[in-house]
């Protein structure tokens, strides 16, 4: 039954990101679900509420939706519901899509939802928003919002409010200190931490690189 689920909703992910912008595709969402399985294996959790989470995490992103972020949770419900998944499961999936992303961390008034579940799925997020593949996705999502790469005169933001980071056309090399060089020390579990390791430092590599090219 749950293999036939997880199967269902694979297929309805890929369906509904078959238009998605690179860098929240379906691919990334497989790479969520991989990882999310992978440190899952290490914690006591709900692996069904885990998978499900992790594939529905991205499937309607507030910011490909006009800011609507209940869309995400409203779709994986409907979704899950047309399942028969019981409503317990079905509440705790919707729950992890609504309260895991890096914006809702910086909006200290927003009601909080926590699980190891949610902490699983969301180390899982984070991981693939670092390291090489973080790099690729994020000047990714800056070439689709026609961002400059870096911009000397622009300097980082690290006191952004949620709606100051939601509203930022910011350079797309800023984003790596508002929220990607963060990141590293937001994770939850153990098995996130060792994998966050290397590709935080991956990054700081990259941007050495990049000031040495860039004054070249």
């Amino acid at each position: 039954m749950n293999d036939l689920l997880i199967e269902a909703t694979k297929n309805f992910v890929k369906e509904q990101l078959k238009h998605a912008e690179g860098g929240h595709d379906w691919f990334h969402t497989e790479r969520v679900f991989k990882t999310a399985k992978k440190i899952s294996e290490k914690e006591q959790v709900d692996s069904l509420v885990v998978q499900l989470a992790a594939l529905l995490h991205d499937i309607a992103d507030p910011k490909f939706h006009d800011g609507d972020e209940e869309i995400g949770p409203k779709t994986a419900q409907e979704f899950l519901a047309s399942q028969d998944l019981d409503p317990v499961r079905t509440d705790h999936v919707t729950n992890i899509i609504r309260y895991m992303s890096f914006k809702n961390s910086l909006d200290k008034s927003q009601p909080k939802f926590s699980s190891l579940e949610l902490q699983v799925v969301q180390d899982a997020d984070r991981l693939d928003a670092i390291g090489a593949i973080g790099i690729a996705r994020t000047f990714n999502y800056g070439g689709f919002k026609n961002r400059p790469m870096y911009d000397p005169n622009i300097e980082p933001n690290l006191n952004m409010s949620k709606e100051e980071y939601k509203k930022s056309n910011a350079p797309t090399i800023n984003h790596f200190y508002e929220k990607l060089l963060l990141l590293k020390d937001k994770i939850n579990t153990d098995t996130g931490r060792e994998l966050a390791e290397e590709r935080h430092q991956f990054m700081l590599d990259y941007l050495e690189q990049f000031y040495k090219e860039w004054d070249t």
